[in-house]
């Protein structure tokens, strides 16, 4: 069985951006991995501080469309999946309970379920959607996602380093 996350309050919702952990990145304190992702799409300073300013997650996703001609990585981009690796290892390193919610989802594929949201597109690239019993998506941050747990299990099964 996979490992599907969908909306924060249900199982596994700590896998999406929106959860409520904030992560810090070059000095700064950003509410959700989703309102950094998407500030790192931006140069311009007065649009990143409108994205970190909102309370909420969709808030900050809001204000980044509305910018959308502002912004300096095209979306789907290798710089943007760049970024999202970043903000996912961000998320890891500063809560350390969820390498541990991670590892626990053992071999399992793990899928951002969008069966409920608009087809194709941004939504596929980034997770997959249950259509007639088969998955469909490119499932991009699941990917991310099991790639940071493998090298975490393996992490984990180094043998401390011996002092000189």
């Amino acid at each position: 069985m996979p490992i599907t996350f969908t909306k924060v309050k249900l199982p596994n919702g700590w896998l999406g951006n929106m959860s409520g952990h904030a992560v810090e990145y070059n000095g700064k304190m950003w509410r959700t991995a989703e309102a950094l992702f998407q500030a790192l799409r931006f140069d311009n300073d007065e649009v990143r501080e409108a994205i970190g300013a909102q309370h909420s997650p969709m808030g900050a996703k809001l204000i980044a469309k509305r910018h959308a001609d502002k912004m300096t990585v095209v979306p789907m981009s290798a710089q943007d999946l760049a970024n999202m690796e970043l903000v996912l290892r961000l998320k890891l390193d500063q809560h350390p309970d969820l390498k541990d919610a991670l590892l626990a989802t053992g071999q399992e594929t793990i899928i951002e379920d969008i069966t409920n949201r608009p087809a194709g597109g941004r939504h596929a690239f980034w997770g997959m959607a249950l259509v007639d019993g088969i998955w469909r998506g490119e499932n991009t941050l699941g990917k991310l996602w099991m790639k940071l747990r493998e090298e975490l299990r393996n992490e984990r099964q180094q043998p401390p380093a011996r002092n000189p």
